[in-house]
């Protein structure tokens, strides 16, 4: 075989959420790129629930599609069903949420990564990295087949598969899903290169088959009619009527009873399986333990697409043996006489603690190597995702012999998490919330585009087309401004309206921007009513209306003011760099925790080392002083993406090479 074919720039290990768009990231900037998975038919499986988005993870997808990712995209062709959650609290906490087909998201991502010309795709299992003698240097993999393929950058998303094991009662068996064998030797071999690793958990309801529910007794859960897509490139979507509907419906004290019967044999209590599992999607065995006062659970019954009739029992999730779900699925209402597909099971996976990263996703270990997804310590297919295209893009700064790209807290959920993970490190399953992020009214999902599309398009990441449509969003919003502040209303116009949301009518004519700041004005309602929409509004496709967005800004206006404040002073440490080798131990100045701590975490600047749980802020003031005695000087507040910089066969990586889609 011609040496060619084993020789890359970038190769991405797992064919996940995260590893998906590691390829893709690293393909579409230019990068010869190979995605190693062990099938190549369960690329982009939804392991678990088969939806994307929800509260603070429907804002990660969308920053992964403002930079120029394949989420997006996907979710919005697979979608059955398109929700806003959270819509009765402020915008900062709106999350989109999207039912999707299982087959048809895995399908529609498998052709977003068969569209990029220069992203190769192998199924094989990798069971080694290959270094330098040193160890200290990724060449490159080995794999089950015993073939090498070389490349300076590695992408490991192993997922759930590295030594995974299946629980159910009181059976276990290798795997990293069901029906999936596990990978072996990746761990060992790292555990050779000096990483650490640990042991985490998490676990998947019962399928049941849908015509053996009784949905009459169940409360029925539409979509919204007014959906908004995952991606900006997204114009249009299943009409409310076309979506599928999902279920509510409760386990009752009976369940619980039944449940209760299997205790014994649920490997959580015998201690058969105890690594950490996610706080915030515990099992029904292990709801019922800790609020034994509640008497029921909600029960979310997810179609699992439109090509099946199987159903996902969300938050029944249980490792109890089989036939004790069943007895227990059968006294939820509803499920009296429920067909169980497949029963629910626990799964164990290795991880790698975080603060062997650094903040590009790179391993402090071994130069060129990177961990991306599950492998870091985090739950769900947007956090795997996120990490990811970062890891891709990295991959990618790094052969350009460019400076890495760190998103801050301030710009990006993404920013956020991985902030997160290698400041504070984690011992269980990592999952986003909006709590997680101190300036979330800066972080809308409704912005993503404006805040990350220059940057993914600078990098060759992001299309013209998708920079394109955030230009006219941004100039469409404008001019709709400038018009609400021109228009004046009349009390004949608008008393009525504004009487009956409960708030005070005119005297004379007023500015209509000046009602939209009103706490109890809705915009568009308030311009519908006075019959002036269509001559004030200016629109730009694939954006939530511009009076909508205007109106989030006016009346947030203080807030989003005292958060920016916020972030230039945090801002302000974050370009105070410090350096590489810089020896904490030898500081007596500084409370022992601190030492200690940022000697594990190896902080990059100021800010970050301010956010490593131990650390004080006399620690901080302390550092300051020192870096400003050693000569060190503050960083340039622009990033230098150096695009003009070339990869080793003279190929530019600048080039976007973003591809839509066209499915028939």
């Amino acid at each position: 075989m011609h040496q060619d074919y084993f020789e890359h720039d970038v190769i991405v290990v797992g064919g996940g959420h995260s590893g998906s768009e590691a390829a893709a990231a690293a393909a579409n900037m230019g990068a010869d790129t190979l995605l190693i998975t062990m099938k190549l038919a369960d690329i982009g499986q939804m392991s678990c629930n088969p939806a994307i988005g929800g509260i603070g993870k429907g804002h990660i997808a969308r920053e992964i599609d403002a930079l120029g990712g394949i989420m997006g995209r996907a979710t919005d062709r697979a979608g059955i069903q398109f929700r806003m959650l959270n819509k009765s609290k402020g915008p900062a906490v709106w999350g989109p949420r999207a039912q999707c087909g299982r087959r048809a998201y895995a399908r529609a991502i498998r052709q977003e990564l068969e569209a990029i010309d220069n992203l190769k795709m192998r199924s094989d299992m990798v069971k080694e990295i290959l270094t330098d003698d040193a160890g200290e240097t990724v060449t490159g993999v080995r794999t089950n087949l015993g073939k090498e393929f070389c490349a300076p950058c590695v992408i490991l998303t192993t997922g759930t598969f590295s030594n995974g094991v299946i629980h159910v009662g009181e059976q276990n068996f290798g795997g990293g899903r069901i029906g999936e064998s596990a990978s072996h030797g990746i761990t060992g071999c790292l555990h050779d290169l000096g990483f650490e690793s640990g042991r985490l958990k998490t676990g998947t309801p019962p399928r049941v088959d849908g015509r053996s529910i009784d949905y009459s007794v169940m409360e029925k859960q539409p979509g919204d009619p007014d959906a908004t897509a995952f991606s900006f490139l997204t114009d249009d979507l299943p009409s409310v009527e076309a979506q599928l509907s999902c279920w509510l419906t409760d386990t009752t004290p009976e369940t619980h009873e039944v449940l209760r019967t299997g205790f014994d044999r649920s490997p959580m209590f015998t201690g058969a399986l105890d690594a950490d599992g996610p706080r915030y999607c515990p099992s029904i065995e292990d709801k019922i333990d800790r609020f034994s006062e509640k008497d029921h659970h909600q029960l979310f019954i997810e179609p699992e697409g439109r090509d099946t009739h199987e159903v996902y029992v969300n938050g029944f999730s249980s490792s109890l043996p089989e036939e004790v779900q069943f007895e227990a699925l059968r006294t939820v209402p509803g499920m009296e006489e429920a067909h169980m597909h497949r029963p629910g099971y626990a799964i164990e996976y290795d991880f790698f603690p975080p603060y062997q990263i650094e903040y590009s996703l790179e391993t402090k270990y071994v130069d060129g190597l990177f961990f991306a997804g599950q492998i870091n310590g985090t739950t769900g297919y947007e956090e795997a995702a996120a990490q990811g295209i970062m890891a891709g893009i990295n991959a990618v700064q790094k052969l350009r012999q460019a400076d890495p790209i760190v998103l801050k807290r301030s710009e990006a959920y993404i920013g956020v998490l991985i902030d997160d993970l290698v400041a504070k490190g984690t011992d269980e399953p990592y999952r986003m919330f909006t709590s997680r992020a101190e300036h979330r009214i800066l972080l809308r999902q409704d912005n993503a585009d404006q805040r990350l599309t220059e940057l993914g398009h600078k990098l060759g990441l992001a299309s013209k087309e998708r920079l394109d449509r955030t230009r006219e969003k941004e100039r469409a919003i404008d001019v709709t401004r400038e018009t609400l502040s021109d228009t004046t209303v009349s009390p004949q116009q608008v008393d009525d309206y504004l009487q009956s949301v409960g708030t005070s009518t005119l005297n004379q004519p007023r500015p209509v921007i000046e009602l939209c700041k009103r706490p109890e004005v809705d915009s568009e309602d308030l311009l519908r009513h006075a019959g002036i929409y269509d001559e004030v509004v200016t629109e730009a496709p694939g954006m939530l209306s511009a009076p909508r967005l205007i109106e989030i800004d006016l009346k947030y206006e203080g807030y989003i003011d005292r958060q920016k404040d916020m972030v230039e002073e945090m801002e302000e440490k974050e370009r105070w760099p410090i350096p590489d080798d810089f020896d904490y131990h030898a500081l007596d100045n500084i409370s022992i925790e601190a030492r200690q701590k940022l000697s594990k975490v190896e902080p990059d600047n100021l800010g970050q080392a301010s956010r490593v749980p131990g650390v004080r802020a006399s620690d901080i003031s302390v550092l300051m002083v020192l870096l400003k005695n050693e000569g060190v000087e503050p960083m340039p507040k622009d990033r230098d993406l150096n695009l003009d910089a070339m990869g080793g066969d003279g190929q530019s990586f600048g080039v976007s090479r973003e591809t839509a889609v066209e499915v028939g």
